[in-house]
């Protein structure tokens, strides 16, 4: 039997371009699609790749919370970066903020479709599975 779906939204552009959700919520597995840094309320994309990383970071646990979960129950982190020489700086922020619950991680470097992105992320959750920081 197939697990009742539902989606979240952030307001992004790129959503209804593309046709997509922010999240897709299958029971208590959460789907959060590659977010990049940008403030999807202003447009404003921060310069650095640290603070690219800490806002895509806040967009993804509001996006968690509105499936009713948070960054403590995300399992697995997808990290696209376009220069490597940035991978320290945003792990130093990944640790920071989800290294409480060692998901598993894959970072790799490749060319970005939205302008002056530096790093997209993308996970995936269980809801009830991690304990709170």
């Amino acid at each position: 039997m197939a697990g009742k779906r539902s989606h979240v939204f952030s307001g992004s552009v790129y959503e209804e371009m593309a046709g997509y959700a922010r999240a897709v919520v299958v029971d208590d597995r959460i789907f959060v699609s590659g977010t990049v840094g940008v403030d999807f309320a202003t447009g404003e994309m921060p310069e650095g790749a640290e603070a690219q990383a800490a806002r895509a970071l806040d967009t993804i646990e509001t996006a968690l919370a509105e499936a009713g979960s948070g960054l403590h129950d995300i399992v697995r982190v997808r990290v696209y970066l376009t220069d490597a020489g940035d991978a320290a700086a945003v792990a130093a922020v990944l640790k920071a903020r989800i290294g409480f619950a060692r998901p598993a991680n894959t970072t790799v470097c490749a060319p970005l479709v939205v302008p002056g992105a530096r790093v997209e992320i993308e996970t995936e959750a269980i809801r009830g599975s991690g304990t709170p920081a």
